[in-house]
């Protein structure tokens, strides 16, 4: 069988699973027409997020520079800094100080305040139609992620629209158009930020921003530069995600009645399953990585300076790994979802994502008694890397 994968056809946006079957059947360590070799099977994928060899750093990379602008753009200029994408001691180095924002205890600290957030925005929706994604689950992590750091709220949408630009920065599918848009949204969210840092720098606040710049690390404080690029970075992987969890999650529970069921009847089954969600269907569907040496799977050996695509979306449907995978089940044991990637470069905002959609889960099932799909042609959102709905259209009675 003849397998092409083009992450760019409109099928892989909306409804990628078939595909994904396809690959992992007939050509698991794919070599596309366009340049990757592209993994589909759960331990490939895992392997190749753990190697060594295997580097994040593809600003270095002429072809992927330019297509965003150039080396000098001001937005592959910003993503040199990102933590994600960076290896080794700088990666770890600026790891360290944002891992003092998504300790356990700083996370269960924000639950009130996601709760009475997810609270009001669902007061607001009231009863009846309502789009998902538009009403709760695109506002609620923007929020959060402006609690966070200390942000004004009020400034939010704003927050959100330069977010949903900067965000196509890791999709392999970009337009000249994205290209110009993502580089004005990165100069005006870099103008944003750089205010707000020098009110830290003058009167520090008790807030997140404040820890980023006063923290030191092995003796150093984090550059102007390095603190603006990496709350960029938070946005994009604090918002982009958890959308995407949300809305990808609600919507499966609604294609498999008997698990929403379950959750209604067993709310405590909520925290646990949001793992499984994860792993149905997950809000980051692909990543990539640069080899810096040869890197074996099996039989098949990757050379030096291969481009690797990992589909998440593949690796969590795997039937190797998962017993009936394409099979939600809130009860699963064992999930160890990739979603939110592993490795060194494991999210460390996990723990918050899921706390948002446990919530948001938590409270919908227990406000309305009956919650309808609405529309039958979901418009999926452009990005390829992340996996979610342009809408999610719903009738919610109490």
């Amino acid at each position: 069988m003849t397998v092409i994968f083009d992450p760019r056809d409109p099928s892989v946006r909306t409804d990628p699973y078939p595909i994904y079957r396809r690959l992992r059947e007939a050509d698991p360590i794919h070599q596309s027409d366009f340049g990757y070799w592209v993994l589909s099977r759960y331990a490939d994928v895992d392997a190749v997020l753990r190697a060594p060899e295997a580097s994040s750093e593809f600003y270095r990379n002429t072809t992927w520079a330019n297509r965003r602008g150039g080396p000098e753009s001001p937005l592959v200029r910003s993503v040199q800094n990102w933590m994600l994408m960076l290896d080794g001691p700088a990666h770890r180095r600026i790891r360290s100080v944002i891992s003092k924002v998504f300790t356990r205890a700083s996370v269960e600290r924000l639950r009130p305040r996601i709760a009475a957030e997810t609270g009001r925005l669902l007061d607001a929706v009231g009863e009846g139609e309502t789009d998902l994604i538009q009403s709760l689950a695109l506002p609620l992590p923007v929020t959060v992620t402006c609690e966070l750091l200390g942000l004004p709220t009020d400034d939010r949408d704003q927050c959100r629209r330069w977010t949903e630009h900067i965000s196509r920065v890791i999709d392999p599918s970009i337009t000249v158009q994205d290209t110009a848009d993502m580089n004005a949204a990165e100069v005006e969210f870099r103008a944003y930020v750089s205010g707000h840092i020098e009110e830290r720098r003058a009167t520090p606040r008790d807030d997140i921003l404040s820890l980023l710049v006063h923290a030191e690390v092995d003796g150093d404080r984090l550059s102007e530069e390095e603190i603006i690029a990496n709350i960029q970075f938070l946005f994009v992987a604090g918002h982009e995600t958890t959308v995407n969890l949300i809305g990808n999650g609600l919507l499966a529970l609604l294609g498999h009645p008997e698990q929403l069921r379950m959750l209604r009847d067993n709310p405590e089954l909520i925290p646990n399953s949001v793992d499984e969600i994860s792993r149905y269907d997950p809000p980051v569907q692909i990543v990539s990585r640069i080899l810096t040496g040869s890197v074996g799977l099996g039989d098949v050996t990757l050379p030096e300076g291969a481009k690797v695509m990992l589909l998440f979306g593949a690796a969590g449907r795997d039937p190797e790994r998962y017993p009936d995978p394409d099979r939600l089940d809130v009860t699963r044991t064992g999930t160890k979802t990739l979603a939110f990637s592993g490795g060194p470069h494991y999210c460390l905002g996990a723990g918050l994502g899921k706390m948002e959609t446990s919530i948001v889960l938590t409270e919908l099932l227990r406000r309305y008694s009956k919650i309808e799909l609405t529309g039958e042609d979901l418009v999926w959102r452009r990005n390829v890397s992340f996996r979610g709905l342009q809408e999610l259209p719903l009738r919610l009675m109490h």
